[in-house]
């Protein structure tokens, strides 16, 4: 696929978009960009900003990002490692947001291979990097690389992976003895509220994995998760959503008795959706 230019092929985006995707594409380095994010889903709000992905084999200097950011922003943020590396900036006159994520080629395809053909699972989020690519908007792609890896995206939900991640994630949540529950059990009875919020974010990371993994659903990422589960229909019990919510607000109050009452009304939920879905359930220990 050559370098097709985007402002032909997306007529609605906005110029800084396409001028971005010009000037990246023409690094030697550059080997695909894409768009994606809630705007490549149409599922963005207000809030949402131009997620630009660029994958690479070497570097796109930070100078040459810089300079480019510079023509719309008087005070980008570039080469940003700790969530990277990502640009971030604005264009000050038409107030579009510019997220731009750098990832290299290699290690990005070996990421979606060991999902998709490996099965590898992750504790929590195994398949977000198969749902950014499936749903990514091609907008650049020297060679033929992005095109042969969407068509691998395209692969249905391998069963022998939807197994893997409800073995390696349901264990957690209750069975093993460091489990996310007994964890949250400690951290109450040390009356540690940060690690009460933190193995919360855990275990709902492994609930929301296997709930995904069980519908053969790819993982949305890290937002609008129980809108995502809501579109699920009748494949979630109803009261899914309650529960969650009751689950975190306990966590805003873990000195009160219903903190783990709350992380085993959530436990339960997930084993009923396990056995419906024809899936064995290791017995829980508690305490």
């Amino acid at each position: 696929m050559g370098t097709n230019a985007p402002e032909l092929r997306y007529p609605s985006l906005p110029v800084v978009v396409t001028t971005v995707i010009d000037a990246l594409a023409a690094h030697p380095a550059v080997t695909a960009i894409t768009l994606g994010g809630s705007r490549a889903t149409a599922r963005d709000d207000q809030a949402s900003d131009q997620d630009i992905e660029v994958f690479v084999d070497g570097e796109v200097p930070s100078a040459l990002r810089r300079e480019l950011a510079l023509r719309f922003d008087p005070d980008p943020e570039i080469d940003n490692s700790q969530f990277g590396p990502t640009d971030e900036w604005s264009d000050r006159a038409s107030g579009v947001a510019i997220d731009i994520a750098y990832f290299e080629r290699d290690w990005f395809e070996g990421t979606i291979r060991d999902v998709i053909e490996r099965h590898h699972p992750e504790l929590g989020y195994t398949t977000a990097f198969w749902h950014t690519l499936r749903h990514a908007r091609p907008m650049f792609d020297r060679a033929g690389w992005l095109a042969e890896m969407q068509t691998l995206a395209a692969t249905p939900y391998p069963e022998a992976l939807r197994r893997n991640v409800v073995a390696w994630n349901h264990p957690v949540l209750r069975d093993v003895r460091s489990s996310w529950r007994h964890q949250i059990e400690l951290a109450v009875m040390r009356d540690d509220p940060v690690s009460v919020n933190h193995r919360v974010a855990a275990l709902l990371a492994s609930v929301f994995d296997i709930v995904f993994a069980l519908t053969r659903t790819l993982h949305p990422g890290e937002k609008r998760l129980l809108t995502h589960v809501a579109r699920l229909g009748d494949a979630v019990p109803p009261g899914f959503d309650a529960q969650v919510r009751a689950l975190l607000c306990a966590a805003g109050n873990p000195e009160g008795n219903d903190m783990l009452a709350a992380v085993d009304a959530v436990c339960n939920t997930v084993d009923a959706m396990i056995e419906q879905h024809g899936l064995r359930v290791a017995a829980t220990r508690v305490g």
